[in-house]
């Protein structure tokens, strides 16, 4: 691949502006994915699907595959890669995904990554991959310092958006808390277990066929990288 000038891996669009684009987002928790998602939504015109998503709407269906994936989810257990594989095909299979998808969350391991680009070819998807790199050390920063309310949820953060009254909720005067999962020792966890699970796939997309941008998503501000991000997709933008 050839670096561009902005510093992001790039390679050529296979089939150009004629195939339909599959955006594939990894990042980091607190990388701005979420984020980086829902404008891409509104921007493209395309869905997001989330195995997340799907795996809780089958639960709520009572289905068949919900009450195993139950089962497995009250015993602790990974749901299989087959049946993830499966869901994400018939999802797929879907009239909203014809101008094209974002992916949120899939695929976790290789074997999902090569069962993916199996589905996607033959389809006449393009596969375009962005992982956002951030400074762990900037995460870190950026969620354990993170405050909520206990009364009515509002979000707070001691750097970007600190409250009037350190410690205390503008609206209603409650303590703020730190959740559970916001402190630090939470947070680096979350982060090796990020790594030791993406790393594999992203030298697995770094070395197939598709495109594989890695972009710097330390400092802008959600709306100036998501710009960057249409910037690179070889589609027509809402």
């Amino acid at each position: 691949m050839a670096v561009n000038p902005a510093g992001v891996e790039r390679a050529a669009v296979p089939g150009g502006n004629a195939r339909r684009l599959a955006l594939i987002l990894f990042g980091p928790p607190g990388s701005g994915k979420g984020t980086q998602s829902k404008i891409l939504v509104e921007r493209l015109g395309i869905p997001q699907i989330s195995t997340g998503d799907m795996l809780r709407e089958e639960i709520r269906r009572g289905s068949a595959i919900g009450r195993s994936i139950e089962e497995r989810m009250k015993s602790g257990l990974l749901v299989s890669d087959d049946l993830v594989n499966r869901l994400v095909a018939e999802r797929l299979r879907q009239p909203d995904t014809a101008g094209g998808f974002i992916l949120d969350g899939y695929p976790r391991t290789r074997q999902q990554a090569e069962v993916l680009l199996g589905l996607l070819a033959p389809a006449g998807w393009t596969a375009v991959v962005i992982h956002l790199v951030v400074n762990y050390n900037i995460i870190i920063g950026r969620i354990s310092g993170r405050r909520q309310c206990p009364q009515c949820g509002t979000l707070y953060n001691d750097t970007s958006r600190p409250p009037r009254v350190p410690g205390q909720c503008d609206r209603d005067g409650e303590a703020l808390v730190v959740r559970d999962d916001d402190r630090e020792s939470v947070v680096r966890e979350r982060l090796d277990a990020y790594r030791q699970q993406t790393q594999p796939l992203i030298e697995f997309f770094r070395q197939s066929d598709d495109v594989l941008y890695e972009l710097d998503a330390s400092q802008d501000p959600p709306a100036v990288l998501a710009e960057k991000i249409l910037g690179l997709l070889p589609v027509k933008k809402v």
